[in-house]
């Protein structure tokens, strides 16, 4: 998957919330919501279409991946980024000065539970 924007993912949301959605009426949210004119959000369009993200097809807008793909895939391009790829580093360097809460510690430990069981 190509790198989604900050811009796109906002649009993003907002198509996942509404599709299938008619470009007019997106095009009236993405005013609304995010103060853009209708030539940007033509734009974005254009642009997440070529990137395989989103289909328009008679003027109907619908999403190509789920918010779940998108959100996985910058996570993993921010592990890769910032840690190459080394969870426990990352963990660390996320946490370091940070106080978790007790919901937190066992939200974390769930996670981690559940990763342990998908072996």
């Amino acid at each position: 998957m190509e790198k989604v924007f900050e811009s796109e993912y906002r649009f993003l949301s907002i198509l996942w919330e509404e599709e299938p959605v008619a470009s007019p009426e997106l095009v009236r949210l993405c005013s609304e919501r995010l103060g853009w004119k209708k030539s940007t959000t033509y734009t974005v369009i254009k642009k997440l279409s070529g990137k395989g993200i989103v289909k328009s097809e008679n003027t109907v807008v619908s999403a190509l991946v789920t918010k779940e793909e998108v959100d996985k895939w910058q996570s993993e391009e921010l592990l890769q980024r910032t840690s190459k790829g080394n969870i426990p580093a990352f963990f660390a360097a996320f946490l370091k000065d940070r106080k978790l809460s007790q919901a937190d510690i066992d939200s974390i430990r769930r996670i981690i539970d559940e990763a342990e069981d998908g072996k």
